[in-house]
């Protein structure tokens, strides 16, 4: 077997069940989960109707390049949604079969695990928190990760001024996510500025996940991208890919679709890899993309939904814990401290008394520095209706009372 299997972690949901473990929660309160980001708005009709126009396409092998007209909507829709000029569809555009995947995929084809002279192995740098499959890819990838805390009083931005020079000179590769999971926390333009200079010192690729960049609550202020900021500080997109899917965008998780953009050297390499590694995205889920991709108003709506239950849930929760309307996403990430309880203590009780599920921060982080930054915090997941996230905040809130002098 792989040796490096050995290194991966426990994936943050495997340790809630080990937490929940001989929890019986009241059997009169129907249970309300927080945990999973999965998004539970329906898909919209356009979508449905081209999957089933589509199934034709069954009969055939999907090409791992993706279809022409399906590039051509991700090129246009990235051109609009970031005021770029238009994108090259054969070179710098390559569907995935969703982000998480080609995340994962993008290390191992980016990697040169080789040790240098040094004798030092390559590097992965990653936030913290953060999405696990950017460890799981450093780590099968031959790398070692290196974690950089975000700090809650800085809106959570990570202090790259803090990585060491030698970590920098052996990085291969940067995970950074805007709006990132689980803070919500959108990289500006001066942060933007600071990678790609460190990036060009170094010649490190930067992996920029914005599957959350199509939550947002003001219509005027869209997240910024990584294309967008290469493109207003007068770069081209060397050393820089971004990757964005239709899942929380569109509401279908399950079709697994998604692509990537930019340097079009390392997406040249990316194809080849993925020819062998046989990801390629159905047919089928190719056409309804570009129904998906070639539509705002579905993303408009989905986005007013989200807007409503975060404007009702998040003053009845800051009521009883320290939380805050993030910058996008939607995650709310609250700070637990003041009830007396630490993370995975607060969940457990919350879960066996009020039949609520959250997400303890620490499972979202790793110790790293001497601190572990999601301590102390709870991940919320606003996926479900108003209705049902506004009884589950009201759990928490009567829980949260319920622990008395806290």
């Amino acid at each position: 077997m792989n040796p490096l299997l050995d290194s991966l972690q426990t994936y943050p949901f495997e340790k809630l069940r080990a937490l929940f473990k001989d929890v019986t929660p009241p059997a009169g309160l129907a249970h309300i989960s927080f945990g999973i980001g999965e998004p539970k708005h329906p898909t919209p009709a356009l979508i449905r109707e081209a999957v089933v126009n589509s199934l034709g396409g069954l009969a055939a092998y999907p090409a791992t390049l993706g279809s022409a007209p399906l590039r051509e909507s991700i090129a246009q829709w990235v051109a609009r949604r970031y005021h770029l000029p238009p994108l090259d569809p054969a070179t710098e555009v390559l569907p995935v079969s969703g982000s998480r995947e080609a995340l994962f995929a993008l290390a191992q084809t980016v990697l040169n695990p080789r040790r240098d002279a040094s004798g030092e192995p390559a590097i992965v740098l990653c936030p913290n928190p953060f999405y696990q499959i950017y460890e799981g890819a450093a780590l099968l990838g031959g790398a070692q990760p290196y974690f950089v805390n975000s700090d809650p009083a800085r809106n959570f931005a990570c202090d790259y001024s803090t990585v060491p020079a030698e970590v920098w000179a052996h990085t291969q590769l940067l995970y950074v996510c805007s709006p990132g999971n689980p803070t919500g926390a959108v990289l500006t333009l001066d942060d933007w500025r600071e990678l790609f200079a460190l990036s060009d010192r170094y010649g490190f690729v930067i992996a920029s996940d914005e599957c959350y960049s199509e939550i947002y609550f003001d219509e005027a202020k869209p997240p910024l991208g990584g294309l967008e900021a290469a493109h207003r500080l007068g770069r081209g997109f060397e050393r820089l890919i971004m990757l964005s899917s239709l899942s929380k965008r569109s509401n279908v998780p399950g079709m697994r679709s998604g692509f990537v953009a930019g340097d079009a050297q390392i997406l040249k390499a990316f194809l080849l890899y993925r020819t062998y590694h046989g990801a390629a995205l159905s047919t089928v889920f190719q056409s309804a993309s570009v129904a998906a991709w070639n539509d705002e108003t579905h993303v408009r709506e989905n986005r007013a939904k989200y807007l409503q239950k975060f404007t009702t849930v998040t003053p009845m929760l800051a009521e009883a814990l320290d939380v805050r309307l993030p910058d996008a996403a939607f995650y709310l990430w609250a700070n637990v401290e003041r009830t007396g309880l630490s993370d995975t203590e607060f969940a457990r009780r919350l879960y066996a008394d009020y039949n609520v599920t959250v997400l303890p921060g620490s499972f979202l982080a790793r110790t790293a520095h001497g601190v572990n930054p999601g301590r102390n915090f709870v991940r919320l997941a606003l996926v479900a209706d108003v209705d049902e996230c506004t009884e589950g905040a009201q759990r928490i809130v009567e829980f949260c009372r319920s622990l008395g002098g806290h």
